[in-house]
């Protein structure tokens, strides 16, 4: 069991020779210093081979106190990822100016969501890599941050594209913007994985402005009304 005092006021103690006395911290400082301390243990171990000792260790708290603030270890790791899902949309949300152009709004969001990967690893691996091979609400609340990000680029999408020819229904059109953001949001992720596994680190500039490279200028093109002229069909066989 740890002990809850600082180790200043331990030496402090020492060399007096009077009763150490307990620093205590604010619950909410103490419980985001065990959340920080649990998804680094989880990123480490990954959620099945993490235990509350490892944490409570990690953290230099006592396990009771861990389970007294943010319960079971289920609990605690669904803590983890709302705090990490909140951080990495505020991250989006703060980089996109809606003053630009469409183009560098969507660049400047990817550049802020390669940033977060690339500064906060841990929270990428546990928000993404581990929180794909848990079920039941764990999985739930990682849908609902992805969905907010994909929603956001939809509306982007949505607000600058020329409806499809023959198309006025406004739910087709929503519909389109959906798959078009859901192939940026996924490319992203798929790219971010790539890059942390690949061991090379590049700008996060770099990293967006591949993906531009990749669907901007398609894009730009179809919101300008553009559109893929199918090829006609191989002809029959004798």
């Amino acid at each position: 069991m740890h002990s809850e005092v600082e180790p200043s006021s331990r030496a402090q103690a020492a060399v007096s020779g009077a009763p150490a006395r307990s620093k205590r911290l604010p619950r909410a400082v103490r419980e985001q210093q065990m959340l920080d301390a649990a998804v680094r243990v989880f990123s480490r171990s990954g959620y099945h081979a993490a235990s509350m000792d490892e944490i409570a260790e990690e953290c230099a708290v006592s396990k009771p106190l861990l389970y007294l603030y943010l319960g079971s270890k289920e609990e605690l790791f669904s803590a983890c990822l709302r705090r990490e899902a909140e951080r990495l949309i505020e991250a989006l949300a703060s980089a996109v100016d809606p003053r630009l152009d469409p183009g560098a709004q969507l660049y400047h969001g990817l550049a802020a969501f390669f940033r977060y990967v690339a500064d906060h690893r841990d929270s990428w691996i546990v928000l993404y890599q581990q929180a794909r091979s848990q079920g039941g609400p764990i999985v739930a609340e990682v849908d609902d941050a992805r969905r907010l990000v994909t929603d956001a680029v939809a509306g982007l999408v949505r607000r600058n594209t020329e409806p499809d020819p023959g198309h006025g229904d406004p739910a087709h059109a929503d519909f389109a913007a959906a798959a078009i953001a859901h192939s940026i949001v996924g490319a992203a992720d798929a790219l971010a994985d790539w890059t942390l596994d690949s061991g090379r680190a590049e700008p996060p500039e770099t990293t967006a402005e591949r993906l531009m490279n990749i669907f901007w200028i398609g894009l730009d093109r179809r919101m300008e009304g553009a559109r893929y002229t199918l090829p006609p069909a191989p002809p029959a066989a004798d």
